[in-house]
């Protein structure tokens, strides 16, 4: 082939040579084209060239002729030797001198001559060699066209013969290439018979490469004739591979569980007891044929993507649950046995028990899975279910103990562990390697919490819905008296202090004014978490737990039931305090507690807003009257029909509402502070405010009887009613005045003290004093247009001596004065006591740390939640 296109080559390049020499000096369009001076110095070129072709073989003779010419002239010219004898001599010897001078003198012309016949015979000699060379030409032109015309041909056939050539060649390699996926199976089948293959030798490797390639063929090609035939026998040869796979796993496998469970140097199970020891004999013997088992895997799990059979998938589906299977049967009573240990070391301690198992089956579940992928690099959802079902065992192990928890701390402690050390700690950082360990807790977890909430459910009716308290629960103020002198003893220096010296009488009051503005400043003793309401400190106690342990909507649930039950309970609490001390009392104590209880919630992240659906069925009751009231028109065909009306308008109705907690308790705070505020008016002025109700009832009763009688347009007159009336003279409202005024300096002092005590914060007790103030005020200056407006006169005005609104609010702060100087006298009082006896001291506060806990060894809940706080009270309204 290559010789061929040489020669060709050759031809073309010696064809294209000849026509450019034709073309070199052609008339017309030459390629090398020459001037006229060129021209002649050519011909002056050839015919030197003749010439000296042509002297060359004549140059002797005519030289030797001239020679002779002229010797015989230079002889003839000379006279003879004898002499001129005669007349006929002379004219002899004359005649010959003549010719010879007409020689001489035509010598030049017989040179040219010769010269003009010599080229003349050149030119004939060169014509006739032009003839010859151009006949020669002539034959040479016609025997180069015919080989220009047969090697043409030849270069045409040749050219064929190739690409017929290429053309078998491509249809041979094409055929051989086809049929080279058929002529395979023999050769296989003897590969895959022969007993020294290994599957892990590379020639097996071949031999899986090949089946691949011919069944991805033939399935591409199946209208090739005997393409199902010969792809049934490649899957039985793939069939056999993946046989021999099979076996060859399952035998390093099982080796390897059978070296596990039954060792050679069996010893005692006390020296499984060590955690090296016991990681040695449950996964050192697999680690050891992982190796083996991992590169016969990789070349399965190689094919899987890329091969069109589903051999190789059911391959390792099997090898997988066969491996996952003796896994089971070693590790399943492993597991089992370590949980029991687990929880005979733990017995009792269910928190330590949940934390101890859940983190030793996180660590078994990270090691079957680094082992699991040292064997197989795919199939994490069998590997899931199989490490499923070993935390199914803890599952097992822990519910029964869960179900029959009653104490909430340690369901919340364990839901803690759940949820925080597990899923959020472990899970989060590893999810794939833990997914199955995250299943099985969280529904632990669910079980926890459903257990929790129902628990939580029987807290809340027994201890706080249904809570009986105790005497020392409603020992108010008692309480808190004891509490305050015990803090006041607590902050006095224990120092010794010279009562005679001048400089200590000096300071006596500055003392006192120091210690009044301490006792103000310090936190209310009702602010001590143990010196709550039972009711509300288990509240907020338990909803502490729960925050972190339920989802959220479980939890609004749950606060809504809990803060409901806690309002009533404080509530009842309050009443009962008011009837066994003072309203007051009670409504403090009442007011006190929502503070707390509002400022404890507030930590809470979650919406207390609780959804109500109800059915209304209002409305079919109506429509039964009626469908009664139409009953001819029970069947009626028209719009009317009594039925139709009663179906359509008896439908129940569905309503939904919105219940709010922390709006359930600002409704019940501002409720009794309203309450409050008018128990304190009517305590401070209580005489005055009775006197303007009734003068007013008879004001009213008066009015309505003579707007009956008369018809006529009322005049503006002076009504002297209440003046006439006998309980209504100015001497009877002196004395009430006088009688009001007396209380409010002997019950202000202690009104405020009682608000001091139980809130301990001057912007809620100015915030729930101002109206009272208010009212005071507003009450005295109702007096004095009662009595301008109904006939009194101004020595009557003298009489009542009714002070101004001005008089009252100086009034109401000298009071308040007096009630400051109460408490410097109250902690005076107490810093004396303290200092007497510091044993009576610590005496007290064991008493009424036994008064306030009476009853705390009964609670279910006993630690402190982590989201009380010290409460701030803010404003009620």
């Amino acid at each position: 082939m290559d010789d061929v296109a040489s020669a060709q080559s050759e031809n073309e390049n010696l064809r294209k040579i000849r026509n450019r020499l034709m073309q070199w000096e052609t008339k017309t369009d030459p390629l090398a084209a020459l001037n006229a001076q060129q021209e002649e110095h050519l011909d002056v070129l050839s015919n030197l060239w003749h010439d000296d072709q042509s002297t060359a073989t004549t140059v002797s003779t005519p030289t030797q002729e001239t020679k002779q010419a002229e010797s015989s002239s230079e002889g003839d010219i000379q006279l003879p030797a004898g002499g001129l004898q005669n007349t006929n001599d002379f004219l002899l010897w004359f005649v010959n001198v003549n010719t010879e001078i007409e020689r001489r003198g035509d010598a030049n012309y017989h040179k040219y001559l010769q010269q003009l016949e010599q080229r003349k015979a050149e030119c004939a000699h060169m014509l006739t060699q032009i003839s010859v060379a151009m006949e020669r030409l002539g034959v040479l032109s016609a025997e180069y066209e015919f080989v220009s015309q047969k090697t043409s041909a030849l270069n045409t056939a040749s050219e064929q013969l190739i690409d017929e050539q290429q053309k078998l060649q491509e249809l041979n390699s094409d055929i051989q290439r086809r049929l080279h996926y058929f002529s395979q199976v023999e050769l296989l089948n003897q590969r895959l018979q022969s007993p020294t293959l290994s599957v892990a030798s590379e020639a097996f490797r071949e031999c899986l490469n090949k089946i691949d390639e011919c069944l991805n063929y033939l399935a591409e090609h199946p209208n090739f004739k005997d393409a199902a035939p010969y792809s049934a026998k490649y899957k039985q040869c793939l069939a056999k591979a993946t046989g021999l796979v099979r076996n060859y796993i399952i035998n390093v496998i099982n080796q390897a569980t059978e070296a596990t469970l039954h060792p050679r140097n069996a010893s005692g199970d006390a020296s499984l007891q060590a955690p090296d020891a016991a990681f040695a004999l449950y996964y050192g013997k697999y680690q050891t044929s992982a190796a083996k088992v991992k590169r016969v895997a990789q070349l399965i799990e190689s094919r899987l993507e890329n091969s069109c059979s589903s051999e190789y998938g059911q391959l390792m589906t099997d090898l997988q649950q066969h491996y996952l299977a003796q896994r089971a049967s070693v590790m399943s009573p492993a597991v089992n046995q370590s949980i029991q240990n687990v929880k005979n070391a733990h017995k009792g301690d269910h928190c330590s028990l949940t934390r101890s198992a859940c983190a030793f089956l996180v660590h078994v579940c990270q090691d079957e899975q680094r082992l699991y992928y040292q064997f197989f690099g795919t199939g994490a959802p069998h590997l899931t279910v199989y490490l499923e079902g070993l935390c199914t065992i803890l599952y097992d192990t822990m519910r029964p103990f869960i179900i029959h928890i009653n104490h909430l701390e340690t369901l919340a402690e364990i839901c803690s562990i759940l949820r925080i050390e597990m899923l959020e700690e472990h899970v989060q950082q590893n999810p794939t390697g833990l997914e199955a360990f995250a299943t099985i807790a969280h529904q632990l977890l669910q079980d926890v919490q459903e257990r929790l909430v129902f628990r939580a459910h029987l807290y809340l009716q027994s201890d706080i819905q249904n809570y009986n308290p105790s005497s020392g629960d409603l020992a108010y103020p008692e309480k808190l008296e004891m509490m305050e002198s015990i803090a006041l003893s607590l902050q006095e220096p224990s120092q010794l202090r010279r009562s005679d010296s001048r400089a200590s009488m000096m300071s006596t009051e500055a003392e006192s004014v120091d210690t009044a503005y301490r006792v103000k400043q310090m936190n209310s003793p009702a602010d001590l978490h143990g010196m709550w309401y039972p009711t509300v400190r288990r509240t907020l106690v338990c909803l502490s737990r729960l925050y972190r342990c339920v989802d959220r909507p479980i939890f609004q649930g749950l606060s809504q039931e809990a803060l409901k039950a806690c309002i009533q309970s404080v509530s009842q609490a309050a009443v009962k305090i008011g009837a066994a001390k003072t309203p007051i009392d009670g409504e403090l104590f009442e007011i006190k507690h929502l503070l707390i209880l509002r400022e404890q919630i507030a930590p809470f992240r979650v919406d207390f807003t609780v959804k109500e659906t109800s059915l209304d069925f209002s409305k079919v009751k109506t429509a039964a009257f009626g469908l009664l009231q139409k009953r001819k028109q029970l069947f009626s065909m028209g719009s009317n029909n009594a039925i139709l009306e009663f179906l359509l308008e008896g439908t129940p109705q569905i309503k939904e509402h919105l219940l709010d907690s922390r709006k359930e308790v600002d409704r019940q705070l501002k409720t009794v502070c309203e309450q409050y505020i008018k128990d304190a008016v009517h305590m401070l002025v209580g005489p005055l405010v009775t006197f303007l109700d009734k003068a007013q009832a008879l004001l009213a009763h008066d009015t309505a009887k003579t707007t009956a009688t008369t018809i006529q347009e009322p005049t503006a007159k002076v009504n002297y009613v209440l003046r006439q009336s006998t309980w209504a003279s100015p001497q009877q409202i002196s004395s009430i005045i006088q009688e009001t005024q007396r209380l409010i300096k002997a019950k202000l002092a202690v009104l405020q003290r009682a608000m001091q005590l139980y809130l301990s914060n001057r912007d809620t007790e100015f915030i729930i004093f101002r109206p009272i103030r208010n009212n005071i005020i507003q009450s005295f200056v109702k007096l004095e247009q009662l009595l301008t407006t109904n006939g009194y006169s101004p020595d009557d005005m003298i009489i009542t001596s009714c002070p101004s609104a001005e008089q009252v609010s100086i009034l109401l702060s000298s009071a308040s004065i007096l009630a400051a100087e109460g408490v410097a006298s109250f902690a005076a009082a107490a810093r004396k006591i303290s200092t007497s006896s510091s044993v009576e001291g610590s005496t007290i506060g064991r008493k009424l740390s036994t008064v306030s806990n009476k009853e705390q060894h009964q609670e279910v809940v006993a630690e402190e939640p982590e989201c009380v706080e010290a409460p701030t009270p803010v404003n009620p309204e």
